[in-house]
């Protein structure tokens, strides 16, 4: 994106085509850090693109054979995305509202319930559901995002030949476990 918001359609759909979409129109994000270089600004999205691996988590340790790594625990999923906004010369001494403007091709800085994102064809109960932050089944994906947020993890078995996954939310001993088949809640459950 250019200093005057244009976007890099080119760019972009090459991005999505290689790396497929970070997040989906519509869904609420966070901008979680803002880097300053000499002529842009990058806007990390939702933690950005990086797994984000501790340094510790590249040592493996080993005598006169195989080695075994530190950390035990799987490297993180990365959800998120970054935006850079390029400048011919050096960064201008924006306000905050002209930055907003400037970015408003690519991120909606206006506040909208989460209800509202949806079509009118969504039954009322859903509705309710993602105002209330629960989940119930029959909700899709999007809706579960929109309730819950991303899961702190997500697990996928087949189970009686058929592929269902699991997104889990919380720690122990307060867990709430929520069961896709396709793109269906078919259960949940709090723990």
């Amino acid at each position: 994106m250019d200093s005057h918001g244009t976007l890099d359609k080119a760019g972009a759909d090459s991005e999505v085509t290689a790396h497929g979409m970070a997040i989906k129109p519509g869904m609420p994000v966070e901008i979680t850090k803002i880097s300053f270089k000499s002529k842009d600004i990058v806007f990390e999205i939702n933690g950005g693109g990086k797994k984000g691996t501790k340094w510790y988590q590249h040592i493996e340790v080993g005598i006169g054979g195989p080695t075994t790594p530190i950390s035990q625990a799987p490297a993180p999923m990365s959800y998120g995305s970054s935006v850079t906004m390029v400048f011919p010369g050096k960064i201008p001494n924006w306000s905050v509202d002209q930055v907003k403007q400037a970015l408003g091709n690519v991120l909606d800085f206006s506040r909208h319930s989460p209800t509202v994102l949806y079509s009118p064809d969504v039954p009322p109960k859903i509705k309710e559901a993602i105002k209330n932050h629960q989940v119930i089944v029959g909700m899709d994906r999007d809706s579960v995002l929109s309730a819950k947020g991303p899961p702190d993890r997500r697990v996928r078995e087949v189970r009686e030949g058929v592929e269902q996954e699991d997104w889990i939310y919380g720690m122990p001993p307060h867990v709430l476990f929520v069961t896709f088949d396709g793109d269906s809640v078919i259960k949940v459950q709090q723990f």
